[in-house]
């Protein structure tokens, strides 16, 4: 166990595995701190991790498979956002809903597009990025280098999330949103706007994090390819109090559970134990054993605007 631990593969695992989930939980924040519960993250992931490739293949450049992935993922969002905004629908049916239609309509999208063969071989992946200096330090090179770029562009919205939220007056009143809607509107506050606005960049992050697994990680599309990813993300978002770097950190947790669970599957533990790992971790988190979670008073709470 000792060599697993100190072995580099580990901990950039660790690193890799994070991503997909750091950049729905950190979307989920967003989206949680206007008053708005996105349970559509994880269809929202998987629709862009397919468009990711389709637009990649097409074109044959895998940055132009991440635009699409966005544009296509905001695109849900803001169907979501209308749907649980202004018609203030149920935002957990309505969540859940979209998620079983992504499941759906990507694995038959799948089979009519590219047929039985599933995705090209030949589909353009993001490029990785070689930190210098740092990649030729020993350990340290292996865990912090070599990474897809979008490893490096969740780390670069990590702060601007933590500094958009905590040290600006449009995060300021996002959050306003989500504590009390009311006193926000009687403050001259655009309720609705900012709710929109929230789920809007939990549907451009998800999608990011649908795109690495498809173009960042891998180069091709395989059905219901997030495996519960969005999910984890939302249990992420609470473990860490719906904070960017809480958020991150328990992405850390759920990822080195996932990386250790790989490292693990040629030893003598039971590989369906070790499988369990990282959801057993989820429902850990989700039922309190970090700490209790207070989420926005008005987190999930339809609102109407008075005027």
């Amino acid at each position: 166990m000792k060599e697993i631990l100190l072995n580099p593969q580990l901990w950039a695992a660790t690193l890799a595995m994070a991503t997909p989930l750091a950049l729905p939980a950190l979307g989920g924040t967003f989206s949680e701190r206007s008053g708005v519960v996105n349970i559509a993250m994880e269809g929202i992931m998987l629709i862009a991790a397919f468009f990711a490739v389709m637009f990649a293949h097409m074109t044959g450049n895998a940055w132009i498979g991440l635009l699409g992935a966005i544009v296509v993922g905001l695109i849900v969002a803001l169907i979501f956002a209308w749907a649980a905004v202004s018609l203030t629908a149920n935002q957990i049916i309505l969540g859940m809903a979209i998620n079983i239609f992504a499941s759906g309509v990507t694995a038959y999208l799948l089979n009519t597009i590219y047929g039985f063969t599933g995705t090209p071989v030949d589909t353009p992946m993001l490029p990785t990025v070689e930190i210098p200096i740092i990649k030729d330090i020993p350990f340290v090179g292996h865990v912090l280098s070599g990474h897809s770029v979008i490893v490096y562009l969740m780390i670069i919205i990590l702060f601007i999330s933590d500094y958009f939220l905590f040290h600006t007056n449009l995060g300021l009143r996002l959050r306003a949103v989500g504590e009390n809607p009311e006193a926000a509107e009687t403050a001259g506050i655009d309720v609705i706007k900012l709710r929109y606005l929230g789920v809007a960049l939990s549907g451009l992050l998800s999608a990011m994090g649908g795109a690495y697994l498809s173009i960042g990680a891998l180069n091709s599309f395989n059905p219901d390819m997030t495996s519960g990813r969005g999910y984890i993300a939302l249990a992420a978002m609470i473990f860490g109090k719906w904070t960017p770097f809480g958020s991150f950190g328990a992405s850390l947790l759920f990822g080195f559970a996932t990386a250790l669970s790989m490292q693990l599957q040629n030893t003598a533990f039971s590989k369906n134990l070790i499988m369990m790992l990282p959801y057993a971790l989820t429902i850990l988190a989700l039922v309190g054993i970090g700490g209790k979670s207070v989420p926005p008073a008005a987190d999930g709470v339809p609102y109407t605007p008075k005027k």
